[in-house]
C-alpha cells in the first residue's frame, strides 16, 4: 500500500477525490485514463466500517457509484494491482486469477485502459497494450465492457464479473495464454485444391477453429508463437475451441483437405445475407460429403452446432416410424382435426386450420400438427426416440465429421411433450447439418454420417445407424415428401426443380420470440440441404428459398 502523496509549493486546486482515488482525466468528454494513487483499501475499509450503522442501500445504482466503481476497476487493473481491483468486483478470486495471468501467463504489459461513456449501469473501454514473448512483441488492442451491480448483502456497488470483461473472447472458465501454440496452424483446402480463407468465406471462421484443433498436431506443420483463448471445461463441453486472438511468430501450417465446394459454398455464403440469422447445410447424400456450410452470424456455428427445435421437418422421422409401425399409408384417409387433447394438453394447427376429409399425405404437405399428434395414444414413449437413433443416426453423440457438433436430441418423453415431440417441439433439437442428414437418409434409404474431412485423413471411426429402413418406406416418405414439393408448403420454394425431388418445411415456435424460427429440408437427386431462419416466421417463405438456391445450383454442376 503506498503513501499518499503530499502536495508541495504553492496551493492548487485539488483533483476530485473519489473514494481514495484521485480521477485524472485525459481527452474528451467522457474519456479518462485514470490512476490510484494509494489509499483504496483503507478507503474500501472505512466505508464498509460506516455501513455497518446504516441500512443496505438498495434501488438503482447512481452515476457517482458507477463511476467511483469503474475507475477503481480500471486504474487498480492499469496499474497491475490485481487485489485493488479485484475488491470492487463481486468474484474477487476468479477476477485475481485472470488479471494475475494477463501479465505472467498471457505476457501482456504496457496496459492503457480507457474507459467509454456509460450507458446506464454498463460502462465500456478500449484497451492498448503490448503482447511480449522471448524478444519479440506486437500490440494489442480491443474494446471491452462490464457491468456494475448492487451488492444484495449490504448494497455495495461491485463490478459484475466474468471473463469476458477481461476479453470478450474469452467465457468464464477460459484463459490467456502466451507461447507455442499446442497446435500448429493448418492451411485448409477445398475439395478443388483451393485455400478456404475467412476472406473468401466468412462464416467458415469457427470451421477453421475446429479444423486446426482436430488436426494441427498431425498434418505437418509446425507451432507459431501466439496468444490464445484457452477454453476451459465449460467452453469445451459447449464446443468451443483455443482461438488465435495476436500471432507474435508465424508457425508453418499443415494441410487439410476438406469436402467443401468452392461454388456451393461460395453460393451459401451468399444465400444466408438474404435473411437474419440464417443458417444452411448442404451434403451429398451418397457419400455423407458436407458441400457447403454457412451462417448469417460469425460468432456460433449454429448449422453445426446449433440446438433448435425442428418444428414440422421432424414429422419426416415420425412418418417414418409411422410408416414401419403399418399405422398410416400415404393414401390413407386421415382427417385431421382442428384440435386434439391430450394429457390435458389442446393443441391446435397453423392458423387453426383443419382437414376434414383427406388423406395422409394431403396432412405431411400441409404440415397439419393434429394429423400426427393424435397417434400419440399408440405409440410408446421411446419410439421416437429409437427411432431417430437407430434409423437416422441421431442423438447418440457419436458424429465424428472433423469439427465439434451438435448430433440431435430426441429424448424419451411423455404425455403431451411426448405428443408435442411427433411435431418437433417438446425437447426435440436439431440443427441444419441433422435435418440435412434426416433428407440425406430419406433419399438414399440408409444414414450415411455427414463429414468435412475424410474419415480416411485420420482413420477415425464414423458413425453408423444400426438399421436401415425398408425400401416400402422409403418409398413412402418420398412419396409425401414429393407431394410437399410440389403440391404443398414447399412448393413455392421447390417450383423449377425436378419432380423427383422432395421437401419439408418447418415453424418451430419459440417461448419468448414473436416469430417462429422456420425451417426447410429438402433432397434433389445426389444432393441435400436444409436450413433455418430464427426469429423469421414460415420456413416456406424464409429457409426455402435459401435451401432451394442451393439445390438449383448443384444440379447446374
Amino acid at each position: 500500500m503506498g503513501k499518499r502523496r503530499r502536495a508541495v509549493g504553492r496551493r492548487q486546486k485539488r483533483p476530485a477525490v473519489i473514494g481514495g482515488m484521485i480521477a485524472v482525466v485525459v481527452g474528451g468528454a467522457g474519456f479518462g485514463l485514470y490512476a490510484l494513487y494509494g489509499g483504496g483499501a483503507a478507503a474500501d475499509a472505512a466505508s464498509s466500517s460506516s455501513a455497518n450503522h446504516k441500512d443496505v442501500k438498495t434501488g438503482p445504482l447512481s452515476a457517482t457509484e458507477v463511476q467511483t466503481t469503474a475507475r477503481t476497476f480500471l486504474a487498480s487493473w492499469q496499474q497491475g494491482k490485481a487485489t485493488s481491483a479485484a475488491a470492487v468486483t463481486d468474484d474477487a478470486a476468479a477476477c485475481i486469477r485472470l488479471l494475475t495471468g494477463y501479465s505472467k501467463d498471457a505476457h501482456i504489459k504496457d496496459v492503457t485502459l480507457t474507459e467509454g461513456t456509460r450507458t446506464g449501469d454498463k460502462v465500456p473501454f478500449s484497451v492498448k497494450a503490448t503482447v511480449s514473448y522471448k524478444g519479440v512483441s506486437k500490440p494489442l488492442s480491443y474494446d471491452s465492457s462490464f457491468t456494475v451491480v448492487r451488492r444484495k448483502s449490504d448494497g455495495k456497488p461491485l463490478l459484475d464479473w466474468h471473463a469476458s470483461v477481461v476479453q470478450p473472447d474469452m467465457k468464464d472458465g477460459d484463459t490467456l495464454v502466451t507461447g507455442e501454440s499446442g497446435t500448429p496452424p493448418i492451411k485448409a483446402l477445398d475439395r478443388d485444391g483451393g485455400e478456404i480463407t475467412t476472406a473468401k468465406y466468412p462464416s467458415l471462421g469457427s470451421v477453421l477453429d475446429g479444423l486446426r484443433e482436430k488436426f494441427g498436431k498431425t498434418a505437418g506443420g509446425k507451432a507459431g508463437v501466439e496468444l490464445r483463448v484457452v477454453r476451459g471445461k465449460a467452453s469445451e463441453k459447449a464446443g468451443a475451441s483455443d482461438k488465435t486472438l495476436v500471432e507474435l511468430s508465424k508457425g508453418t501450417p499443415g494441410t487439410v483437405k476438406t469436402t467443401l465446394s468452392p461454388t456451393l459454398q461460395a453460393a451459401a455464403e451468399k444465400q444466408v445475407t438474404t435473411q437474419k440469422n440464417a443458417s444452411v447445410v448442404m451434403m451429398r447424400p451418397s457419400t455423407g460429403e458436407i458441400l457447403a456450410v454457412a451462417n448469417s452470424s460469425h460468432g456460433f456455428n449454429v448449422a453445426f452446432q446449433g440446438s433448435l427445435a425442428p418444428g414440422s421437418t421432424m414429422k419426416i422421422v415420425t412418418s417414418t416410424m409411422l410408416f414401419e409401425k403399418n399405422l398410416i399409408t400415404p393414401d390413407a384417409s386421415h382427417p385431421c382435426p382442428k384440435t386434439y387433447k391430450l394429457a390435458g394438453w389442446t393443441f391446435h394447427n397453423d392458423d387453426n386450420s383443419e382437414i376434414k376429409q383427406g388423406s395422409f399425405k394431403l396432412s405431411f404437405g400441409a404440415s397439419c400438427n393434429n394429423a400426427f399428434i393424435d397417434f400419440a395414444p399408440k405409440l410408446s414413449n421411446s419410439d421416437l426416440t429409437t427411432e431417430a437413433q437407430q434409423v437416422y443416426g441421431l442423438g447418440m453423440n457419436n458424429w465424428a465429421i472433423g469439427v465439434p457438433t451438435f448430433d440431435g436430441s430426441v429424448p424419451v418423453q411423455s404425455g403431451a411433450q411426448m405428443g408435442a415431440s411427433l411435431i418437433g417441439q417438446g425437447g426435440v433439437r436439431m440443427n441444419p447439418l441433422n435435418m440435412a442428414s434426416v433428407s440425406s437418409t430419406v433419399s438414399t434409404g440408409s444414414f450415411h454420417q455427414p463429414y468435412l474431412v475424410s474419415p480416411s485423413v485420420d482413420n477415425r471411426t464414423i458413425a453408423k445407424a444400426s438399421r436401415t429402413m425398408s425400401s416400402k418406406t422409403q418409398s413412402e416418405l418420398k412419396d409425401v415428401m414429393s407431394y410437399t414439393a410440389a403440391y404443398g408448403t414447399a412448393a413455392k420454394a421447390m417450383s423449377g426443380l425436378s419432380s423427383s425431388c422432395g421437401a419439408k418445411t418447418g415453424s418451430a415456435e419459440v417461448d419468448g420470440q414473436k416469430k417462429p424460427n422456420g425451417w426447410f429440408t429438402a433432397y434433389c437427386g445426389d444432393l441435400a440441404a436444409a436450413g433455418v431462419v430464427q426469429a423469421g416466421g414460415h420456413g416456406g417463405d424464409t429457409a426455402g428459398p435459401i435451401v432451394a438456391a442451393l439445390l438449383k445450383l448443384g444440379a447446374s454442376l
